[in-house]
C-alpha cells in the first residue's frame, strides 16, 4: 500500500460525480441506519441531478419517519425540495391491487403463488417496470435487511426460472393450462397465450434491468454497517454476494462511530470506543480500495428535514482512520487471518442453525 493520497477519499463524493448512475442500492445488516444514510444520500444527489427518487422496499417502512412526511406507493414531492421524490413499496404484496381488476392478473398472482420466490420476482419486476416509465435522473433503493435483499437481486434468474417451468408444463401438459384458467375464473380471453405474453413480457423488463444491474457504469451498492463483528460478517458476506451476482459495489458507510473527543469520563464509552477501533482497522484491512465514510454516534435520532441535511454533512468531509500501518506483506497476513477468521465463524453459525432446525 502507498501514501495516503493513492487511498479513495473517505467519502460518497465518487457518488455524486457519477452522472451515470441510474440505481443505487443502500443496505446492510437490520438496524444499522440504511433509511438515515439512503435518506441523506438522496438529499445529496438532490443537489446534482435534475430529479431524484427514493424507494423503500422494506416491508417495516422507516421512510415517512426518516422525512416526518407520509409516503405511499405512489411517488410523492419531499416537502421542502422540487426535484426530490419519495416512495414505499412492498415487493411481496405490490401485484395484489390488480386481483380484482383484471382476470390475467389473478391467475398469474394465483399462480405466483405456486412457485417459491417467483412472486417477489414477479412484484419487484412491475414496479421496475413503473419506475422505467418515469423520468428521474437516479433511483435510490432503501432496501430490507441483507438476506431480503439478497433475495431480490437474484430476482432475474428467480423469475427466468419460474417462467421455464411454465414452459415445460405447458408443454407436459398440453391444454390443462386453458382448463386451469377457466377453473380460476379467468375468460377465454385471458387465455394460455395472454397470461404466457404477460409473462414473456416480465421477462423482458427483468433481462433489461439485469443487465443495468449488472452495469457498474449504471448500478452501485452502497453498504451500511457499524463497527462491530456481527456487523463485520454481514458486510464481508455481503460484498461477496454482491461480487458473485456482479453488482458493483465500493462504498461502505461505518454509522454509529464513537470518537476521542465525546469520551470523556464514562468507562463503558471508553470500552466501546477500543472494541469499535478493533473492528475499524479490519475494515480497512480488508476493504482498503473501497470509499469508506465514517459517521459518529450522536445523542439524538436524525429525523426530519433538517436533521437530515445537518447530518449530511459528515458524508463529504474525508476521516482518516488512525490505523497501524504495515508492510504489505503484514496486511495481507492480517487481512487473510481476518477472512479465515470469518469463514470460521460462518460454518459454527451453519452448525449452530442445524443443530436448532433437529431440535
Amino acid at each position: 500500500m502507498g501514501s495516503n493520497e493513492e487511498l479513495p477519499e473517505g467519502t460518497v463524493q465518487n457518488i455524486l460525480e457519477q452522472d451515470s448512475l441510474k440505481w443505487i442500492f443502500v443496505g446492510g445488516k437490520g438496524g444499522v441506519g440504511k433509511t438515515t444514510c439512503s435518506s441523506i444520500l438522496s438529499i445529496l444527489l438532490a443537489r446534482v441531478r435534475p430529479s431524484v427518487l427514493i424507494i423503500s422496499t422494506d416491508p417495516a417502512h422507516n421512510l415517512s419517519d426518516a422525512f416526518q412526511q407520509r409516503f405511499t406507493k405512489t411517488p410523492t414531492l419531499v416537502n421542502g425540495f422540487s426535484n426530490l421524490y419519495a416512495m414505499e413499496v412492498d415487493p411481496t404484496v405490490e401485484h395484489e391491487d390488480g386481483l380484482g381488476s383484471d382476470s390475467t392478473d389473478g391467475f398469474v398472482s394465483e399462480l405466483a403463488n405456486s412457485i417459491p420466490g417467483i412472486d417477489e420476482a414477479m412484484s419487484f419486476a412491475e414496479m421496475l417496470k413503473l419506475v422505467q416509465t418515469m423520468d428521474y435522473s437516479v433511483i435510490v433503493f432503501d432496501t430490507a435487511p441483507t438476506g431480503h435483499t439478497l433475495r431480490l437481486l437474484q430476482f432475474p434468474s428467480t423469475l427466468e426460472k419460474g417462467l421455464a417451468k411454465m414452459m415445460s408444463l405447458k408443454n407436459k401438459f398440453g391444454g390443462l393450462l386453458s382448463q386451469m384458467t377457466r377453473v380460476f375464473g379467468v375468460d377465454d380471453e385471458f387465455g394460455e397465450d395472454a397470461i404466457l405474453g404477460r409473462l414473456e413480457g416480465m421477462k423482458d423488463v427483468i433481462q433489461q434491468v439485469n443487465k443495468q444491474f449488472k452495469d457498474p457504469d449504471m448500478t452501485t451498492f452502497v453498504c451500511v454497517c457499524i463497527p462491530e463483528f456481527l456487523s463485520l460478517y454481514e458486510t464481508e458476506r455481503l460484498v461477496q454476494e454482491l461480487t458473485k451476482f456482479e453488482i458493483d459495489t465500493h462504498n461502505i458507510i461505518i454509522n454509529q462511530v464513537i470518537y476521542d473527543e465525546e469520551v470523556i469520563e464514562s468507562k463503558l464509552l471508553k470500552a466501546r470506543m477500543r472494541m469499535q477501533q478493533k473492528y475499524l482497522d479490519q475494515f480497512y484491512m480488508l476493504y482498503d480500495d473501497f470509499h469508506i465514510t465514517k459517521l459518529p454516534l450522536l445523542p439524538q435520532e436524525v429525523c426530519g428535514i433538517e436533521a437530515l441535511r445537518a447530518f449530511s454533512g459528515h458524508f463529504l468531509s474525508p476521516y482518516q482512520p488512525s490505523i497501524t500501518r504495515g508492510t504489505v506483506e503484514e496486511l495481507e497476513q492480517r487481512v487473510s487471518t481476518l477472512r479465515e477468521q470469518l469463514r470460521n465463524a460462518e460454518a459454527e453459525l451453519d452448525r449452530l442453525r442445524k443443530g436448532k432446525q433437529k431440535i
